[in-house]
């Protein structure tokens, strides 16, 4: 390098900014972490980056919380006992109003003589409306604490041996960097672990149908709001939504470009008129092992499928058409044949069995059944069941401490990175993150 060349790469590393903790995400893994960091530490030099205009993560859609192990805690991850230490911190912090719950055990008892489960989870539901305010309320705690809040700037890499990350509009330094890019930043955390060395796995992926019907036919909502039914051959019950419940689409991208859009739920407080709707999805984990390289890679091969034969759009089949062996016509999703319409109109009337390998589909369908015995109501030939429902949250880093610490002066937390499957989970992710980053400033 000559010297002129050399004077200007010196004058750009002295004036790069540098951080004592730099947070990629400001889902709720992310914020546990700044709080907590906040709490214990309050004169570090904290930054909170993001590429999206708003707080991400289960906050923002449809912000339903449960508070009992071990849902959203990944059991390779956390013991009850290191749960149920976390769980006050986070209580303590987003100040959850529980709902009641009752009839369980009529319930629990029905679905026992099935060989189901019906597990007994403390939660709390504020809705996408409710959502939104508590993340101004968080956001805005955020800046009164001095921590710097970055949002619509992208990660583009990040440099462990300098200690740096680039972004789309600058080079920014740190001390530690805590990775919480949440499901949606499943491709660059494994970007990232590249980098940095960090072995991982990918071979877990959770795929599944959204199922939509009138509330009457799950009735159980009434007594117990997000009820979290597990099933044989690794089937459960994901993320009710009744009241003011609603379909929606997300948009994923392949590797190499391509578009899909896996489908999910959500659901407004109990300030907006109710639709007499209730979604829920039913899920099946797969594990795959070799010579599969990746279960990301798998995920994405059955959602562009989907796309394939949905003209781009999810599938959707009414239950009648689909006990029929048929497949649904888009002149049947209309208040003539049945009695409700599609929440999420933006879907392809088809045959969903079509797209989906028969071995997640069969165990889902009979998840489906045995509910029905449950909650009889559910097999109505009008209700819908919505392809493709895909979770990405199966990166498994090898960490290298109890605290999410996965190479020098990186920590990776949240569903993105395996630690958790739901808003509260990431929340102690993050906790425990800062923690144990708190934990390497003493020592020094």
């Amino acid at each position: 390098m000559n010297a002129p060349c050399k004077s200007i790469y010196n004058s750009v590393a002295h004036l790069m900014k540098t951080y004592d903790c730099i947070i990629v995400g400001t889902g709720p893994a992310g914020l546990g972490a700044a709080f907590r960091l906040s709490d214990k530490k309050p004169t570090l030099r904290i930054l909170v980056i993001d590429k999206e205009k708003l707080c991400t993560g289960g906050l923002r859609h449809d912000c339903k919380m449960n508070f009992t192990y071990p849902v959203g805690f990944p059991v390779d991850c956390w013991t009850s006992e290191q749960a149920e230490h976390y769980l006050p911190m986070v209580v303590e912090r987003l100040n959850p109003e529980f709902m009641q719950r009752s009839d369980l055990e009529t319930y629990q008892q029905r679905a026992e003589r099935l060989g189901v489960s019906l597990l007994d989870i403390r939660q709390s539901h504020l809705g996408t409306d409710g959502g939104l305010q508590l993340i101004k309320r968080l956001m805005d705690e955020l800046t009164s604490r001095n921590v710097e809040v970055s949002l619509e700037e992208t990660v583009n890499d990040i440099d462990p041996a300098a200690r740096r990350i680039i972004t789309s509009r600058r080079e920014i330094g740190y001390q530690d960097l805590i990775l919480a890019p949440g499901r949606g930043g499943f491709r660059f955390l494994q970007r990232a672990m590249a980098k940095a060395g960090i072995p991982f796995l990918d071979n877990v992926v959770d795929i599944g149908i959204r199922v939509e019907t009138r509330e009457e036919r799950f009735s159980i909502v009434r007594d117990y709001y997000d009820p979290k039914f597990n099933f044989p051959e690794r089937v459960r019950t994901f993320c009710t939504n009744s009241g003011a419940a609603y379909v929606v689409r997300e948009r994923y991208e392949t590797r190499d470009g391509r578009e899909y859009f896996s489908v999910n739920g959500h659901a407004y407080s109990s300030s907006r008129p109710r639709n007499g709707m209730v979604n829920f999805a039913l899920l099946k984990t797969v594990a795959l092992t070799e010579p599969l390289a990746s279960g990301q890679d798998f995920a994405e091969m059955l959602g562009c499928q989907a796309m394939l034969l949905g003209g781009n759009n999810p599938i959707m089949q009414r239950v009648g058409d689909f006990r029929l062996g048929k497949r649904s016509e888009a002149r049947t999703f209309n208040r003539d044949l049945y009695d409700f319409e599609p929440t999420l109109p933006d879907c392809t009337a088809g045959d969903i069995s079509l797209a989906m390998p028969a071995k997640i589909l069969k165990p889902i369908w009979s998840a489906m059944k045995m509910l029905d015995t449950i909650v009889p109501g559910v097999l109505h030939p009008g209700t819908i069941m919505y392809y493709p429902e895909i979770k990405l949250y199966a990166n498994k880093p090898r960490f290298i401490d109890e605290y999410f610490k996965a190479a020098e002066n990186i920590y990776l937390v949240g569903d993105g990175a395996g630690t958790s499957r739901g808003i509260t989970g990431a929340w102690a992710s993050g906790i425990r993150a800062a923690e144990g980053l708190i934990n390497e400033k003493c020592k020094m």
